[in-house]
């Protein structure tokens, strides 16, 4: 007799060695996948105390998204259609200055987590400051996370002084394991190369290595990253930081833009996790991550959707469309990345970038019970040949009918069950007054 048993279900559990199920079924014990099979005739199903008919629906991993800045959500649209170096130095770090606290966060973390659920995602990393803030409000949500507070060598929202950045970050870790039964890992995040120190780089990163913590930083975004580290060390960001002694396979690099390949030679050797963040990259006209000879050299790739302060959401469905086409079209080559391995970068490799992969990511009986449910009664859903390439090329956040996270709905019927949408939108109207008049506008 198990728990719960979602049954009459397209499933797709991104098992590599195994292909869709029809009239599939997902078992559940407590927080756990118990098994998953096939049975054509409701005779045939195990037992279970409560059943969820999933006829008409395909039943997968919620999707992982491998970085965001949550409650940037506030900032949404605050400042569009800006090069980085000016959206980062003249608009976003002085509003984060004036306005960036505890409540900021927690709410634009509620609201955050809101659109993430909607959208299929069970899993996130998430790096800001005040992240004490963004974990409380992730474990309201009941989402699966990554938690990192931010580290930086200048003044920052509840750091005033940079001195105190390590500890604060150390703070943080050392409260995490209050939280951990939440399925909430708490760890730090290097804002990059050009914003930490060498000693910061490395004392950050021994933080992590000694508690087998991930450790999160942005890595050759730009170009313009990527000179002033070579007229600064004489060397390429990746090598500068492997210089450091920072990378190695619990190190997740974000967006990895511009890379030599004496750049991706040293990812693959020290089996650094990528985490590609094409929409963010084409807004910013940051450019094009090499993602297809990264997935070539046996680099473990994930996506995510950064903040939506320059995205300007978190929807992992638009980013694996995009990273599909995308790639194509710079390859002139409509072969390169297809539909089932994108989808994996959305949620298998996605764990196994974040050190999850034992945890999520697939329906493999054993795993935590993180899964969703894709309304597949849709127009643009019809007629249905290959779930891979509908997911990717036609399915989107809004066929999101159902969320589960350890065996807990979230989402149920599009209607979320841990937040109240009212009272989240009643807080954000709130924030957003006080940003607006604050910047002029």
């Amino acid at each position: 007799m198990f728990d719960q048993l979602i049954y009459h279900g397209l499933v797709l559990t991104m098992d590599p060695h195994q292909g869709p199920l029809t009239d599939g079924y997902v078992a559940i014990n407590g927080s756990r996948i118990a098994a998953v099979g096939q049975a054509r005739h409701d005779a045939d199903l195990p037992p279970a105390v409560q059943k969820w008919d999933a006829a008409g629906h395909l039943v997968m991993p919620g999707l992982v998204n491998c970085h965001t800045h949550a409650a940037m959500t506030l900032f949404r649209g605050l400042a569009d259609d800006l090069a980085l170096p000016e959206w980062l130095h003249k608009h976003i770090f002085p509003a984060e200055a004036r306005w960036v606290d505890e409540d900021f966060v927690s709410t634009g973390t509620l609201l955050a987590a809101a659109e993430l659920i909607r959208g299929g995602v069970t899993t996130v990393a998430d790096a800001y400051f005040w992240e004490s803030g963004a974990r409380r409000a992730l474990a309201q949500a009941g989402l699966r996370a990554v938690v990192a507070q931010g580290v930086i060598d200048f003044p920052a929202p509840g750091v005033p002084d940079p001195k105190e950045n390590l500890r604060v970050a150390r703070d943080f870790i050392d409260s995490g394991s209050a939280w951990s039964s939440q399925g909430l890992i708490s760890t730090l995040f290097c804002h990059s190369p050009s914003t930490c120190r060498d000693a910061t780089l490395q004392a950050a990163k021994e933080m992590t290595r000694a508690r087998h913590l991930p450790f999160f930083i942005h890595l050759a975004e730009t170009r313009e990253e990527v000179w002033h580290c070579r007229q600064q060390h004489g060397l390429t960001p990746v090598g500068y930081l492997d210089h450091l002694g920072v990378l190695d396979a619990r190190t997740v690099a974000v967006h990895c833009v511009w890379l030599e390949e004496e750049d991706r030679e040293i990812l693959a050797a020290r089996q650094v996790r990528i985490c590609h963040c094409p929409e963010s990259n084409l807004k910013l006209a940051s450019g094009l991550a090499p993602v297809p000879d990264l997935c070539r050299r046996g680099l473990k790739v994930g996506l995510g959707s950064d903040g939506a302060a320059s995205n300007n959401n978190l929807d992992l469905w638009g980013e694996m469309s995009l990273t599909a086409r995308l790639h194509k079209v710079a390859a002139l080559d409509p072969t390169v990345l297809p539909a089932r391995q994108v989808l994996d970068m959305a949620t298998l490799a996605g764990a196994q970038v974040l050190g999850l992969g034992e945890v999520t990511g697939s329906l493999t009986p054993g795993k935590e019970a993180d899964l969703i449910l894709v309304d597949l009664q849709q127009p643009h859903l019809t007629p249905l040949y290959d779930p891979y390439s509908h997911l990717v090329y036609a399915a989107g956040a809004a066929d999101v009918s159902g969320v589960m996270v350890g065996g807990r709905w979230l989402l149920r019927h599009r209607e979320l069950l841990t937040l109240s949408w009212p009272e989240i939108k009643r807080q954000v109207a709130l924030w957003a007054a006080r940003l607006g008049k604050g910047s002029g506008t």
